[in-house]
């Protein structure tokens, strides 16, 4: 393994490569960087932050390098919506998939991802905001959705530096 990837928008996933990067000792490069530094075809893990299940920039990470892990950032509990993640950006069932949950900062958020962001937080976050019973990651995502958030914790990389550990 070469290196560790990524595509960060808010920073979330920034956050998670460099804890990334301190626990494995990999270098940390954004998918830009590795370009220039990287030779085609290197053995990576590729983090990127989810827009509807779709992991940014996996695409052109897995076009130029061998991409050994995936992990998407997002605002969902960690762990959850893995199955999703690998249908929707065809990661072959080889490569692990991880979801870490980051944050939402919709200050940081531009252009036409913050309009789909306050859509989504007037639609979602209202609907849950009605909804009685509410489950604890409900309402953490709720709260989220109304004052943002970093939930960005080494705790989160566990499967992640687990499956590391496993690699020769």
């Amino acid at each position: 393994m070469q290196a560790i990837l990524y595509t960060s928008n808010t920073g979330f996933t920034a956050r998670y490569a460099a804890l990334l990067g301190q626990h494995t000792g990999l270098p940390v490069y954004t998918l830009s960087q590795a370009k220039k530094t990287l030779p085609a075809h290197a053995e990576v893990i590729y983090l990127g932050w989810l827009m509807a299940g779709t992991v940014k920039g996996y695409k052109k990470a897995a076009g130029r390098y061998q991409v050994l892990a995936v992990c998407g950032v997002g605002m969902g509990k960690t762990g959850s919506q893995t199955d999703e993640v690998r249908s929707k950006n065809a990661v072959p069932a080889a490569v692990p998939v991880f979801v870490l949950q980051g944050g939402f900062e919709r200050n940081k958020l531009r252009g036409v991802y913050r309009l789909m962001m306050e859509l989504m937080v007037k639609t979602a976050g209202k609907a849950l905001a009605a909804k009685d019973n509410r489950t604890a990651e409900e309402e953490d995502m709720l709260d989220m959705m109304l004052h943002g958030g970093n939930r960005v914790c080494a705790e989160h990389l566990q499967a992640v530096a687990a499956w590391y550990g496993t690699q020769g």
